[in-house]
């Protein structure tokens, strides 16, 4: 696993591939506000309140500036149908070798059950319109995150 990204670092560059078959690169959405989440996995439950709550605070969050992108593991397929079945309005990104995740710390070792295992670690960063590191959290709670993401970026 790389190191954890912190305030003031650049945010690394990525072009990842979405479930409509087109692809979003960070750099391209330079002079907004971009908040990137990374999740293990597309239709589960935490992962589903977590996308649907994002989805529908996308209107308040563009706004304030700001744009979505969720990442996952999953298949652009995958993602479709997810897309579908709870009505999302978020770019869903497929990082299927998780390079994305890992560089920005956010693939490794967690707990899951008491257990150390390797995988996505659910997490949020925000850049800026210079493509610069405002936020960064790891190991967040599906439930209640985008509430407290938007307490914790003054949108409340």
């Amino acid at each position: 696993m790389s190191d954890r990204l912190s305030p003031g670092d650049p945010a690394p560059d990525f072009t990842l591939g979405d479930d409509a078959g087109a692809t979003t690169t960070l750099s391209d959405l330079r002079g907004r506000k971009v908040i990137v989440y990374f999740y293990p996995a597309a239709m589960t439950p935490g992962c589903t309140k977590q996308a649907c709550d994002f989805s529908d605070s996308l209107e308040s969050l563009r706004g304030e500036g700001y744009e979505v992108l969720g990442i996952s593991p999953d298949k652009p397929e995958k993602l479709a149908k997810f897309r579908e079945r709870d009505g999302l309005g978020i770019t869903l990104l497929s990082d299927p070798d998780r390079s994305v995740m890992q560089t920005y710390g956010a693939f490794g070792e967690k707990k899951l059950y008491g257990k150390v295992v390797e995988g996505v670690i659910r997490s949020t960063v925000v850049v800026d319109e210079q493509g610069t590191v405002e936020l960064a959290q790891y190991n967040v709670k599906a439930t209640g995150h985008v509430a407290k993401l938007r307490r914790d970026l003054g949108l409340d």
